[in-house]
């Protein structure tokens, strides 16, 4: 299905945007290069961090890219009313995390290291990096855990940027048309990493709803158009999501594995090392639900880590470093989607060209079943 953002572009694949050091301008590069949609994940990095790797992807590519920013989270007491669903998030236990940052006594011992402090901050550095954004403008835009204002998405429009917003909900959906967003992120459960809900409700945990299922949802109940997020490693499934009407896919773990990724090579190797055989979502490493391979760390803290986002990331950031530093897989956040075994050890650009090619033969599959106006034999 064509639209403004697939003219961007020959492919309809997206990098999604994956922070934490994994989406590094020569990634975003190599993928855009090929055809599809580069991306850049400007979360957990300073607007100065941003401007530097948008700055370094310019000079690798000319092609469009885009750049992903985390919303700010609400502010206690009150919230901030100029993201949409913020003021109906509940405020952060600070008993809660100062319980579970004793359960992690053991693991900041083991590791010989201190834990973060939880209060290292909320935003994200939002405003500073929407300002670099609005003065220096890239092709695309994308948000995850919330809604811009219509003003901030009316601006980046008038400076000639594409926008996006990641929805897990119909209702979601519905919030990033009418704030003005161009296109929405329907993301699946089977999604890797965190899942971009707009607001984080405990009772929600594991209650996602399965991809496909979402697009029809979505694409019922909006206008604008469809990125397919969650579990899509092959161009069968790109050709699936298509033709249940998104505009194109979105693909994180499949590019987590690529050469030019800048994953550490232990998370890169547990994708398809036996040991890891499932995923789940689990707020044990930031506080929000977050789809990672099953590991130690997971198993023995995932039971009792608290909704409390950033605070939670904050606190277990130390140890994070400190296992991959170890190299220590049992004790890293190792985030990835479900179709996780399915991944290919391939440099990026040559990634999504057999990406376009397995969409092609599916899409000519598909025309030559029996009632589908191809081959009627």
């Amino acid at each position: 299905m064509s639209s403004p953002l697939t003219g961007l572009f020959p492919h309809p694949i997206v990098q999604a945007p994956m922070a934490g050091g994994v989406s590094v301008p020569q990634l975003a590069a190599a993928v855009s290069e090929a055809g599809g949609l580069g991306f850049l994940a400007a979360g957990y990095k300073t607007a100065d961090g941003m401007y530097q790797e948008i700055k370094q992807l310019r000079g690798l590519t000319g092609r469009p890219f885009g750049v992903n920013v985390f919303m700010p989270q609400p502010e206690y007491p009150g919230a901030d009313a100029s993201t949409t669903g913020a003021a109906a998030a509940a405020p952060p236990d600070a008993g809660a995390v100062e319980i579970y940052a004793h359960q992690l006594a053991g693991e900041a011992a083991w590791y010989e290291t201190e834990l973060g402090d939880p209060d290292s901050g909320r935003d994200d550095g939002y405003d500073a990096k929407l300002a670099v954004l609005l003065d220096d403008p890239v092709p695309v835009v994308s948000f995850h855990f919330g809604v811009p204002g219509r003003e901030a998405l009316e601006s980046l429009r008038r400076a000639g940027t594409f926008t996006l917003v990641t929805a897990t909900t119909v209702e979601e959906a519905r919030e990033v048309e009418r704030a003005g967003a161009d296109a929405v992120i329907a993301q699946g459960i089977e999604a890797g990493g965190h899942q971009g809900t707009h607001r984080d409700l405990p009772e929600h945990d594991g209650a996602g709803i399965g991809l496909l299922s979402l697009i029809a949802q979505i694409r019922e109940a909006v206008s604008i158009p469809v990125v397919a997020a969650g579990g899509i490693m092959r161009g069968s499934q790109i050709a699936a999501v298509l033709a249940a009407g998104a505009s194109a896919a979105q693909l994180g773990t499949a590019f987590l594995a690529t050469s030019e990724s800048g994953a550490q090579p232990l998370h890169k190797q547990a994708l398809t090392n036996p040991l890891f055989t499932h995923t789940e979502l689990t707020r044990a490493f930031s506080g929000r639900p977050a789809r990672g391979l099953v590991n130690r760390f997971l198993r023995e803290h995932g039971p009792y880590a608290p909704a409390a986002y950033p605070e939670i990331h904050h606190l277990t950031s130390p140890l994070r470093k400190a296992a991959a530093k170890a190299g220590d897989a049992q004790g890293m956040a190792l985030w990835a989607g479900q179709g996780h075994r399915l991944a290919r050890d391939l440099p990026a650009g040559e990634l999504v060209r057999v990406l376009a090619a397995e969409l092609a033969h599916a899409r000519t599959a598909l025309s030559d079943l029996p009632g589908t106006g191809g081959d009627q034999r």
